[in-house]
């Protein structure tokens, strides 16, 4: 029986590797173990390592890797050193890493120098952020590459990966976006004390290369969404550098009955109120994959998302009072859903993969395929 280790560091990746861990521990084949580290292990976040334990995830290792670390590079110092220890207990046949963020990049690195197999989820996105440095940098430490469309296989190509290594299986998440399952709007009011109808979610992430400008386009997006005059459910960012900031003006507004504040929720939680809402405003890549499935407008501020997929429920904005008070303010319409990131059925894609033999003959070596 082969052993599988995933890796979540967030919210946001656990939301999109869900799917496939179930599938894993479901299965006779395969083993799964999870390493649980990151913003999960934060109270101020929430302390969203409970979720698993709510969604019966078994054989989960948690490590807390930012024990007063600010630098993001001391966190990726602290991620390797963690995840060795648990790496060399459990001794998995391959390790699944998810997207852009220094957990996967540090336990990617462990793996690679110690002659492990690695698969990277959601490789061959762009952004413009330096998380698309890590992203693009995790793909080249992975052996096997699960990308959500052709164009991020075309870009792993280029890269210069091979095409055996790489498999379209669509994105995750999309299996739990269009669930029937989601919880009704109505307990998700009650559960969270959210007592209005009509509401935007608000979620503002910091981009650590444009540091300098944080505290400006901070002030511009809550000043603005206050003159706005909606109503808003507003959800903590990522703990890059500058999130302290960000925090601290949104715990400004806990008093204020047109915001409800909220650290932290699950996953399909989440995907409710989203559905439910009017429009989402910030610069989460929820308003890029997520938004446009339920058809619902997003207003996307700044760079973070900059190169992301395009579609005419998304507004690209920079931090403009003006302009982001008229695109809040137009009215309402509902968009034709997508399908760019698949249809889902991906923890089934994935699982089938797994359990082919040729992914299995594969060697940990690594060679740099030239395009002629």
């Amino acid at each position: 029986m082969k052993k599988i280790l995933f890796v979540t560091g967030t919210r946001a990746d656990y939301g999109k590797l869900k799917s496939l861990i179930k599938i894993v521990q479901k299965s006779k084949k395969f083993k799964g173990y999870v390493f649980v580290t990151g913003m999960h292990t934060l109270k101020k976040y929430g302390s969203t390592f409970i979720e698993l334990k709510k969604d019966k995830i078994k054989n989960i290792s948690t490590f807390n890797n930012q024990k007063n670390f600010k630098s993001m590079s001391l966190i990726l110092a602290e991620t390797i050193k963690g995840f060795n220890i648990i790496r060399k207990k459990i001794k998995p046949d391959l390790t699944v890493v998810h997207g852009d963020r220094v957990e996967p990049m540090g336990c990617a690195l462990d793996c690679v120098l110690n002659n492990y197999k690695v698969a990277h989820i959601e490789g061959g996105e762009v952004s413009g952020t330096v998380d698309e440095l890590i992203r693009h940098s995790i793909s080249k430490i992975a052996q096997f590459h699960f990308v959500s469309n052709l164009t991020a296989k075309k870009r792993l190509i280029q890269m210069g990966e091979k095409k055996n290594t790489i498999f379209v299986i669509g994105s995750p998440d999309i299996d739990t976006i269009l669930s029937k399952k989601l919880p009704k709007i109505s307990y998700l009011k009650k559960k969270y004390k959210i007592d209005f109808d009509n509401y935007g979610i608000a979620m503002l992430h910091p981009v650590t290369t444009d540091i300098e400008n944080i505290r400006k386009n901070v002030r511009i997006f809550f000043s603005t969404l206050k003159k706005s005059k909606k109503k808003y459910v507003i959800i903590y960012p990522n703990n890059d550098l500058g999130s302290d900031i960000i925090i601290k003006e949104i715990n400004k507004l806990n008093k204020n009955k047109f915001f409800k504040v909220l650290p932290s929720m699950r996953f399909e939680y989440f995907l409710s109120l989203l559905k439910n809402s009017k429009f989402i405003i910030g610069n989460s890549s929820a308003g890029i994959i997520e938004a446009p499935y339920y058809g619902i407008k997003s207003i996307n501020l700044g760079d973070r998302q900059k190169n992301r997929f395009k579609h005419k429920s998304i507004i690209n904005l920079k931090f403009n009072e003006k302009q982001i008070l008229k695109n809040i303010n137009e009215k309402e319409k509902k968009f034709k859903t997508i399908k760019h990131f698949g249809i889902g059925k991906s923890d089934k894609n994935f699982y089938k993969i797994l359990s082919s033999r040729k992914i299995w003959k594969l060697k940990v070596q690594k060679y740099f395929n030239d395009l002629v």
